[in-house]
């Protein structure tokens, strides 16, 4: 096996030739949201098993599409697909960590913990109704903040993402003018703002505009040390984005019961719930063309989940309960099979 290669969304094309070298190298391709955390579980496990994988981070609707074409192992999205999507497509997905988006602006002597919104005014911002920092209703909600009077630019993805399906699902939820103006999708028809590409481009933007805003993976938050927003909550708590605020969202989710692991957390009660939380997925076919690279990419994943939920938690990602997992496993002997209907990987814990 090659190393692993975790790309941006930069080496995307060098990555699709390298991919097609041999027919048994795993490839994968999709959400930016998981990269991080993909990028150092697939270095540890190099180290630790020789065996590598080629992934591209180019947006989960880039990796929903080339896993509709088979031309990857798999595919990689944060928006799951809907179980009569699954069954047309011929896939099953599984969830492999939960994590949270957080919008993230860039003011002059605003930190992170100083500003906090709710997802009323949140949605005003990026419908560009609320067009200044000194806007009485980001006044009203911050009363002791030092908000300047300069123009707010929003800064949102380009691609097809579903870290801005979890962030307009959440918009769609809490406001009514978001849900009939624009929806909740990986692509949406944004009314004002900068694209950017990835989680990446995003993250880079914010950074060099001054007066903007944008949403990212709470991983590109931190590793780009970019200031980020508190929101108040379903409960009108104000949470900060972190591990257990993410976790806490998770808490009513009930994986085992859920067809297809169709699962979307945003917007959930609870005091200490992060708003604006999502898991990210893994697409694969129920009969793949590449037996022996689908085996191995499910080897990979069922290592991930052994070996690398403190490497998650590193990166304030939630790994997956354990009973989660157990089924996970149960479904990959049941419904993922080779063309003589015997099970292509068996996980022996």
């Amino acid at each position: 096996m090659k190393p692993f290669r975790i790309l941006t969304a930069a080496a995307v094309l060098a990555a699709a030739s390298i991919a097609t070298a041999s027919a048994a190298d795993i490839s994968g391709a999709g959400a930016t949201f998981p990269y991080p955390i993909y990028a150092k579980w697939a270095d540890a496990y190099r180290k630790e098993t020789g065996n590598g994988l080629n992934y591209q981070s180019i947006g989960s609707g880039g990796g929903i599409k080339q896993i509709m074409n088979k031309t990857v192992t798999f595919g990689a999205s944060d928006m799951p697909l809907k179980p009569a999507e699954l069954n047309k497509a011929g896939l099953v997905q599984f969830p492999t960590v939960m994590g949270g988006d957080v919008p993230v602006v860039n003011i002059e002597g605003v930190k992170s913990g100083d500003l906090k919104l709710d997802g009323d005014t949140l949605a005003k911002i990026f419908l560009g109704e609320i067009t200044s920092w000194d806007d009485a209703a980001i006044r009203k909600l911050n009363p002791n903040a030092k908000l300047p009077s300069q123009a707010i630019a929003v800064v949102h993805r380009s691609d097809g993402s579903g870290t801005t399906f979890i962030f307009t699902d959440y918009l769609s939820k809490v406001s009514a003018d978001w849900k009939s103006k624009v929806g909740a999708n990986t692509s949406v028809e944004w009314p004002v703002g900068i694209g950017a590409k990835g989680n990446e481009g995003v993250a880079n933007n914010v950074a060099q505009t001054a007066g903007s805003i944008g949403y990212v993976e709470y991983a590109y938050a931190k590793q780009n040390k970019l200031t980020s927003v508190d929101m108040i909550n379903k409960d009108g708590k104000t949470v900060s984005p972190s591990a257990a605020s993410f976790q806490a969202a998770a808490a009513n989710a009930d994986w085992e019961r859920a067809e297809g692991f169709y699962v979307v957390v945003t917007d959930q009660p609870g005091a200490s719930t992060w708003p604006i939380a999502g898991a990210t997925f893994i697409l694969i076919p129920k009969q793949p063309p590449d037996v022996e690279a689908a085996a191995e990419a499910l080897k990979f994943f069922a290592w991930a989940y052994t070996n690398g939920s403190q490497m998650a938690e590193a990166l304030d990602y939630v790994p997956m309960p354990a009973s989660v997992v157990a089924a996970i496993k149960k479904m990959w002997a049941n419904a993922i099979r080779d063309s003589a209907g015997k099970p292509i990987f068996m996980a022996s814990n």
